[in-house]
């Protein structure tokens, strides 16, 4: 897929996810097969520049291109400055958060709550793509801020008429935070509205239902968000059905291990060993979730304070694992991908 300039390995895209997607998230799901993984937000407000939080989520050290920041405001001259402050660090494309339902982003009139002020919309869009220059923005969006209000449409036409260069939309209303099923009729009629490039998000969790979403709204590439967490490869399994209709077998357990061991080194490494492993629960919950024993496993699991402990404990269940089955087998493979709708 051609993007701004940027020559992308597929049009599969990690959705930024706050508390997630952290640069070791993000090269590891480039290294399963994603095209482009968007950071998580990073705030507008310049008082915060300096906290470690904002600095940490404003490294891209030896990040592979594309680096994409979302930015998250309501200001159009703080999100502008918020622009070229990322830019300035190593940022090549700047994604505007107007999806993100959560109380403490939308109470401020942030994320996906700016859906019901299109004149701000506007005013938000133009400032940053101001800002950035020849640096690409692009735009993350809910279908609208409830279902009797899906102006998803008009914020496109605003997005596009503002020089945005891609959009993502996500299945839900503001309203229905992450609750029942994404649709998809509202994403398709967009597609036929802009000339640009439009990313289908919402309940991905399977290489079909990528394919049947893609199919279904016309969308020029999809966005994968909570289906990643904990089973990265599924890039590559997406990627691999849609060039050749068949599914890749289930991932060897020793490889899933070794993706595992070495996702939690880079977290260590990036926060630091005391932080590193409290960020790194959150992670092997997501790797075990369905697998044979991982209940009784995570809760032992997390009780260990030191790397030396997980890495140990990782390795025992693993190799439970292996002796069962060389591939991975889930417990019940119906609540897998039902509970990681995104």
């Amino acid at each position: 897929m051609q993007f701004a300039g940027f020559t992308l390995r597929n049009n599969l895209f990690v959705a930024p996810m706050a508390g997630v997607t952290d640069r070791p998230f993000r090269q590891l799901c480039k290294k399963m097969g994603a095209g482009v993984a968007v950071s998580e937000m990073v705030t507008s407000n310049s008082l915060l520049y300096g906290s470690a939080k904002t600095q940490r989520r404003a490294n891209h050290d030896g990040e592979v291109d594309p680096i994409s920041v979302q930015i998250a405001g309501a200001d159009p001259a703080m999100m502008a400055e918020a622009a070229r402050h990322n830019i300035d660090r190593g940022a090549q494309i700047i994604d505007i958060n107007m999806g993100c339902p959560a109380k403490k982003v939308c109470n401020v009139m942030a994320g996906s709550a700016l859906m019901q002020d299109e004149p701000l919309v506007a005013r938000i869009l133009e400032a940053v793509v101001g800002a950035a220059g020849n640096i690409p923005v692009t735009l993350k969006f809910r279908t609208g801020w409830n279902k009797a209000n899906k102006n998803a449409p008009m914020i496109a036409r605003i997005a596009e008429e503002s020089g945005i260069q891609l959009i993502a939309i996500h299945g839900r209303t503001r309203a229905c935070q992450y609750t029942g099923e994404a649709e998809y009729d509202t994403i398709a009629d967009v597609k036929t509205r802009v000339r640009i490039p439009v990313i289908a998000n919402g309940d991905i969790t399977t290489p079909q239902k990528a394919k049947f979403v893609l199919d279904y709204t016309g969308a020029d590439g999809i966005m994968v968000g909570r289906a990643a967490q904990g089973r990265p490869w599924i890039f590559r399994e997406i990627e691999h059905f849609l060039k050749t209709g068949e599914e890749l077998p289930p991932p060897l357990v020793s490889e899933i291990l070794q993706v595992c061991k070495e996702h939690l080194a880079d977290l260590y490494a990036f926060y630091g060993e005391d932080t590193g492993v409290k960020i790194a629960r959150k992670h092997i919950s997501w790797y075990t979730k369905g697998l044979v024993g991982s209940a009784q496993f995570r809760k032992t699991m997390n009780t260990l304070p030191t790397v030396q402990e997980q890495i140990a404990a990782i390795d025992e269940f693993f190799g439970r694992l292996a002796d069962r089955d060389s591939r991975l087998v889930y417990a019940d493979p119906e609540e897998f991908p039902q509970e990681l709708a995104a």
